[in-house]
């Protein structure tokens, strides 16, 4: 056996032989069985006729018989953990000698475990002001917000217009909107509609042209002038729910709008040592993974490319991007992925082997529970789900997650906490 590298290894494997002529002779009686020569009948073909007849077959299968066996008893006799398939070269494989080829193939790594108790991370307690339950509140009484029909008046900034709208040119599909809400002045509504809009009285139709960014977000508009007919329909204004105990019992199970604050309080905390953390997590594997390098084989990194780019793919598809559309070599994105991809496996592999050492499982009743939460997502049975999730083998990825993320669990709460800045809000 020779290394070549990293987790790359090569076998060179004879096979005696006896053991070739035992299976030459047993493909060829297989043969002889099935096989229909003219002027004799089924199966009582001469073997020498069947042996010229059939040379490539019978080389084929015996091969194919021969190979894998021979190289899964060199891999055991030497404790290998194979991954992939082998490469085969260097057959020889010729008439009354042994059958001896060439296998390169991958193994699982084998590395040392070393210190991940106690790891250092930058980790702060977040922290819920009142100022922040405050703003959380003005967003709630923003998405309860009623827009009341004013009495019929020209436009002016800070109104809401509701109009409708209706493509002229620009476009190969039109777009026809018969109620669309504008707020005139807004830094959200682009320039052409408030210059265009701005002293329209109801009723009154206007044309105009609106030509869109280049990076702007529906891409069929996106670079493009467009005219337009806009009709104004009413001029509105928004009212906002007054913060009290009403509110908060329009909102669901609260009798106060003391309880909705801490509701809010609560809800916030939870979201914001949520994120603190998973950062904390991100810090750790970071850290761990720079604290072990061992190798990695690449077809464990060639998996992992396939499952960030799913993931990447996927996400576009999300934000209505058709991943066909964009222009990409490829093999280059796959190349530029190497890196992370290999820092991923690493990652993978320390955190299996801390969880073996640790003795972290998915226990019946958190998969049970991981199963339930799916079914209540897709809106359909336990019993349904779980049988999809079965079928498509995924009830191990589940449990295999949940063993993952009682890892990383456990690595926070061992590691030593040092204060740091706190994660920024989401929008």
């Amino acid at each position: 056996m020779a290394l070549v590298e990293g987790c790359k290894h090569a076998l060179e494997i004879s096979v005696p032989l006896a053991e070739v002529d035992k299976e030459t002779e047993r493909v060829v009686a297989e043969i002889q069985k099935k096989v229909k020569l003219p002027g004799f009948r089924p199966g009582h073909a001469p073997v020498s006729l069947v042996r010229t007849r059939f040379a490539g077959d019978i080389r084929q299968d015996v091969l194919e018989k021969l190979v894998p066996r021979f190289f899964r008893a060199a891999v055991d006799k030497d404790h290998l953990q194979v991954v992939g398939p082998p490469n085969v070269s260097d057959v020889h494989f010729h008439a009354g000698e042994p059958l001896k080829f060439k296998a390169e193939f991958e193994v699982a790594p084998e590395f040392e475990l070393g210190e991940y108790r106690g790891i250092v991370v930058q980790y702060t307690e977040p922290e819920v002001s009142d100022e922040d339950i405050a703003k959380r509140l003005d967003e709630i009484r923003e998405q309860k917000a009623e827009y009341v029909n004013e009495e019929p008046r020209p436009l002016v900034d800070g109104d809401y217009a509701l109009v409708s709208l209706e493509s002229i040119s620009g476009l190969a599909e039109k777009i026809s909107q018969d109620e669309i809400m504008l707020k005139i002045g807004d830094e959200s509504t682009l320039p052409a509609f408030t210059e265009n809009l701005r002293g329209a009285s109801p009723e009154e139709s206007r044309e105009f042209d609106v030509t869109y960014p280049e990076d702007y977000e529906r891409k069929n508009l996106a670079g493009k002038t467009v005219r337009f007919r806009a009709t104004l329909k009413a001029v509105r204004r928004k009212e906002l729910p007054e913060l009290n105990d009403e509110f908060a019992k329009d909102l669901g199970d609260y009798q106060t709008l003391e309880e909705l604050k801490n509701a809010v309080r609560t809800a916030l905390q939870r979201d914001r040592e949520s994120k603190a953390q998973e950062e904390a997590k991100h810090q750790l594997l970071d850290k761990l993974v720079a604290a072990h390098d061992f190798p990695v084989p690449s077809v464990y990194v060639d998996r992992q490319i396939e499952i960030n780019l799913e993931n990447q793919l996927r996400a576009l598809a999300a934000q209505g991007i058709d991943p066909k559309s964009i222009k990409l070599d490829w093999n280059k994105v796959r190349e530029s992925q190497k890196d992370k991809a290999a820092r991923d496996v690493r990652a993978s592999l320390l955190l299996d082997k801390i969880a073996d050492r640790e003795a972290m499982l998915a226990t019946q009743e958190e998969v049970d529970r991981e199963v339930q939460r799916v079914a209540r997502q897709q809106r359909e049975a336990v019993a349904v789900t779980r049988a999809k999730l079965q079928k498509d083998g995924a009830i191990s990825r589940i449990a295999a997650h949940i063993r993952t993320e009682k890892t990383l669990n456990f690595l926070f709460e061992q590691a030593r906490k040092e204060a740091g800045s706190e994660p920024k809000e989401s929008a």
